[in-house]
């Protein structure tokens, strides 16, 4: 599913100005799926294009106006149908578990950044998930069996990683900065070496 099929998904649950559709982004779909403004208006403008999103002018609340978008029926059976035909894939790309491999490789003030970091980002993730939660009780809606699916796999996946950071993270680190200096090492052993053996031909042993 791409930004188009999930702000569709989005007012199905009623009608949403693009800040509405990125909030409900953040709170629902943060700890899998990220989309901002850059890709949700114009995501929203080929839909109303092609008219599976309506969208109309309303005043905004002490500010300027705003445009609220609706799904159309169209809109509604192209969701439905994207929900029947998606492979349910479950991606991960993690430019975090990449910098986690080379480890070994990095400074130990760094390789504490990194880790502080992360723990950090799940930390507002799960503060997102429970924000919505509370906002829906709040509200007095009862989230759909699905949304209570997503959210407490959320907290579930989440929840482990954070744990497994906060339990392993000493054993990171062991032998940083080995492979690196050894391989220096070699090279200085190797020069070492050649600029013994180019003496000793200068000194008339051919052979050394």
């Amino acid at each position: 599913m791409d930004v188009k099929d999930l702000c569709l998904g989005a007012l199905t649950h009623g009608d949403a100005t693009g800040y509405d559709i990125k909030k409900f982004f953040e709170n629902t779909f943060s700890h899998c799926f990220l989309a901002g403004y850059g890709s949700i208006y114009p995501a929203l403008s080929e839909l109303t294009e092609e008219r599976l999103v309506s969208a109309r002018t309303v005043p905004g609340q002490a500010g300027p106006s705003r445009k609220l978008y609706h799904l159309t029926e169209a809109g509604r059976k192209a969701f439905l149908a994207r929900l029947e035909a998606t492979e349910p894939q479950h991606k991960v790309k993690s430019e975090f578990l990449v910098i986690m491999h080379f480890a070994h490789l990095l400074p130990p003030a760094r390789l504490d950044a990194v880790l502080n970091h992360q723990l950090k980002e799940i930390e507002h993730k799960l503060e997102l998930i429970a924000a919505y939660e509370s906002g829906e009780a709040g509200s007095g809606k009862t989230p759909t069996s699905g949304a209570r699916f997503v959210c407490g796999f959320g907290k579930a996946v989440m929840g482990a990683a954070s744990e497994y950071i906060r339990t392993h993270r000493h054993q990171l680190g062991k032998g940083a900065g080995k492979s690196i200096s050894n391989r220096r090492s070699t090279r200085k052993v190797s020069g070492a070496a050649k600029a013994s053996q180019t003496a000793s031909r200068n000194r008339g042993y051919p052979h050394a």
